[in-house]
């Protein structure tokens, strides 16, 4: 048995990795091997979690963002970006399309405000949602840093799941990519607060991009495991080129960094086996088929967008975004069947809660 191998077999039956054991499966270059990672997270994924790919129908409410980071399209700075934020009318029509498609469960996402007046829009409608539904629909948010008080606000609406990504666990590294007044430790503490508040505890990490070391990566999975999340949206960096970090990145290699992602997946799996993993569209950015090699490398989740096609263009995080000129019938018809084409199943109608969470509840 080679030393991959024996890396790779305590690691299925320990769930741990080190460091440096990390650091090896991620330099892997052996495309045998590297197929053997996936492969093995995939047959973790199935055993622990399952077959079924949980649906999150994805509605952009808004593009408006008080946060300038560095790598982010929607940055505050980018005046190039036509803004827009979506009426409670419109939001709660997309909220009903993604329940007329089963989809279960709904990600409010948006830019980061903290104003008063948007702390009460997004309480009210969450729970306009909730009665629209029947309370049938899940609803997961992703709409930055709040204070404690809000996020228990929000909690109390009818939100149940949160999804804040640190995108690195190191100070020295966020201090890299985000301006001076984009605070490390307040990063932190909000998803801290957010368990506090009794959310289901979602974040993420962005790799592959200049200056950061496969060290750096092994350190992220370790830190989400220390952190004990409950479901993770991570992916390969993606340049904007109306960004800082964009007009200056080199070029990358979309197969490279597809790999690359999809061994991100598989490593956190094999961590965490019960958790929610995204196959996020950043993959699919890659390659046309890259979120089904993700779902293949371990993930779980996947988060078709039903916002309408005429905002789709006006909310891009990275360039070469995909679907954006797509309704939200022709994503859901194609995601069913690229779904089964590599055998697996939409759980249609279930809010796809984590088990991590339940398990860690009991």
């Amino acid at each position: 048995m080679n030393n991959f191998d024996k890396i790779l077999k305590n690691g299925l039956e320990t769930s741990s990795f080190s460091e440096e054991e990390l650091v090896l499966m991620l330099d892997e270059k052996n495309p045998e091997n590297i197929q053997k990672l996936f492969d093995s997270a995939n047959a973790v994924k199935l055993e622990i979690v399952g077959n079924k790919v949980s649906l999150r129908g994805l509605i952009e409410i808004g593009n408006v963002c008080r946060k300038n980071c560095f790598y982010c399209g929607i940055r505050r700075e980018n005046f190039k970006m036509e803004r827009f934020e979506l009426s409670q009318n419109e939001i709660l029509a997309d909220a009903e399309l993604a329940w007329k498609f089963k989809y279960g469960s709904i990600v409010l996402q948006g830019g980061e405000i903290q104003t008063e007046k948007h702390i009460t829009f997004i309480e009210d409608t969450v729970r306009k949602i909730k009665s629209l539904t029947n309370n049938e629909l899940g609803i997961t948010l992703s709409l930055g840093e709040q204070s404690l008080e809000t996020y228990r606000y929000w909690f109390e609406a009818g939100a149940h799941r949160y999804l804040l990504r640190i995108e690195t666990s190191s100070p020295e590294i966020y201090g890299r990519i985000h301006p001076a007044d984009h605070l490390f430790n307040e990063r932190l503490q909000a998803l801290y607060d957010l368990r506090t508040a009794g959310f289901q505890l979602g974040s993420g990490i962005m790799f592959g991009f200049d200056g950061q070391t496969s060290a750096d990566m092994a350190r992220d999975l370790l830190f989400l495991k220390k952190l004990d999340v409950d479901m993770v949206g991570m992916g390969p960096y993606s340049i904007h080129r109306d960004t800082p970090m964009g007009r200056v990145h080199p070029v990358q290699n979309n197969a490279d960094m597809l790999t690359l992602g999809c061994k991100m997946i598989a490593l956190l799996r094999i961590l965490m086996p019960d958790i929610n993993i995204a196959s996020t569209t950043v993959l699919q950015a890659l390659a046309p088929d890259g979120r089904e090699k993700g779902l293949l490398a371990g993930a779980n989740v996947i988060m078709p967008n039903v916002s309408e096609v005429r905002f789709r263009k006006a909310y891009q995080l990275y360039d070469n975004k995909p679907g954006i000129d797509e309704n939200a019938d022709c994503t859901r018809n194609a995601l069913e069947q690229s779904l089964h084409s590599i055998g697996l199943v939409p759980a249609y109608n279930e809010w796809g809660d984590s088990k991590h969470f339940k398990n860690r509840k009991n």
